[in-house]
């Protein structure tokens, strides 16, 4: 009964801490007017990473279950609870104190460390798969930081990068149509106009796919597969069968997504169903 109830209470001050978190988050760093709603998702994002896990056996072509995954930039933990929910066993970093400390108390936190994506606190060869989703965008060293993804990659093991485009039609922090390409100083008056701070623009280093690839290959990397990037994703309300369009004709994917291979081994199949 003791137990059942401690494990009640670290689970409301798990929520607590991550309503505390992404309420600094999606209102005070990006100015979303509809961050309760964007908070509620995150309170309750079993489903959503869940499909998130999906993806990425899908993308791979087989399950994550007895695999060694490392989520670099982790952030609050919920990709991490939820692969290891699937079976992978899961490491994370995240340079964010308060980040790694909730992910740590959640599920699949053990492994959960504070380190930057430049300087991974793992030995060579320790993983099968390494999961960075929209964390490239962030790091001072995108370059070194692929490096080091592919240097705790097992030869043959997999990385998977999500990342913003910079050809994108809309800003997926900030949450708001945006115009490809804007110099920095005219992107933070569009802010301003959109009565967004403008702080959080100057984290953001958004990278292409060339330059993604040209990163993978001084690292030894080779991307195998590129993936729909969130092509269909509708954005931008009653103005997506244009932004649509405008992909469409130019070719545009408004995320780099990609599956890349260490030494230019494929990834292992799938095992067979017993």
């Amino acid at each position: 009964m003791a137990t059942t109830s401690s494990r009640a209470t670290s689970a409301s001050a798990v929520e607590a801490r991550l309503a505390a978190y992404y309420t600094r988050y999606y209102r005070d760093a990006l100015g979303i007017p509809g961050w309760r709603d964007l908070v509620r998702v995150r309170l309750a994002d079993d489903d959503h990473e869940g499909r998130r896990v999906a993806r990425l056996e899908r993308a791979v072509g087989r399950p994550v279950a007895g695999l060694a995954v490392l989520n670099v930039g982790c952030g609050t933990g919920g990709f991490n609870a939820a692969a290891r929910a699937a079976g992978a066993r899961v490491s994370g970093v995240d340079t964010d104190v308060e980040a790694v400390a909730i992910a740590r108390a959640r599920p699949g936190g053990d492994n959960v460390v504070l380190a930057a994506a430049e300087a991974l606190p793992f030995g060579p060869g320790q993983f099968d798969l390494v999961y960075c989703y929209s964390t490239l965008e962030h790091v001072a060293d995108p370059g070194r930081a692929i490096g080091e993804m592919a240097r705790v990659l097992r030869p043959g093991g997999a990385l998977y990068v999500h990342t913003p485009s910079p050809a994108a039609c809309f800003e997926s922090h900030y949450k708001v149509l945006w115009l490809p390409g804007l110099p920095r100083p005219m992107a933070r008056a569009y802010l301003r106009l959109r009565g967004r701070p403008t702080a959080f623009l100057s984290t953001l280093r958004l990278l292409g796919e060339a330059a993604c690839r040209r990163m993978l290959a001084a690292a030894g990397m080779s991307a195998v597969q590129i993936l729909d990037g969130d092509v269909e994703r509708a954005v931008g309300g009653p103005l997506w069968p244009l932004i649509r369009r405008y992909y469409r004709l130019r070719g545009i994917r408004p995320s780099v997504e990609l599956i890349a291979v260490r030494d230019g081994t494929p990834p292992r199949p799938a095992a067979a169903a017993p």
